[in-house]
C-alpha cells in the first residue's frame, strides 16, 4: 500500500464497526472489565481515530503518509486486528 494513503486506510478502519468491537475487547482486557462495565459497541468512530492517533503517537492521521514509524504502528494495529477477527471466526461454531 503506498504510503498516500496511510490516512485513508487509518480513517477506513475507524468507520470499521468490527474494529471498534476489537477497540471494546482489548480495552476489557487491559482493564480486567466485564462486558456489563464495558459493553460492546462503547467505542465511536471518534474514538477509534482518538485511539489510532494516541497508538501511532501523531497528532492528525494526516501524519501517517509521512512518518515511517507512525506507519509502522498502524501496520501492527491492522495485523492485531485481523488476528483478533480470525480467533473470533474459529469460537464461532
Amino acid at each position: 500500500m503506498s504510503s498516500s494513503t496511510q490516512a485513508r486506510r487509518a480513517a477506513l478502519l475507524g468507520t470499521n464497526p468490527r474494529f471498534r468491537l476489537y477497540l471494546d475487547n482489548r480495552k476489557r482486557q487491559r482493564h480486567q472489565l466485564t462486558a456489563e462495565q464495558l459493553p460492546d459497541g462503547t467505542h465511536s468512530e471518534e474514538d477509534a481515530a482518538d485511539a489510532i492517533r494516541l497508538a501511532c503517537g501523531i497528532a492528525s492521521r494526516r501524519e501517517l503518509d509521512t512518518n515511517d514509524d507512525a506507519r509502522r504502528m498502524l501496520d501492527r494495529i491492522v495485523a492485531d486486528y485481523q488476528a483478533w477477527e480470525r480467533r473470533q471466526a474459529r469460537g464461532k461454531v
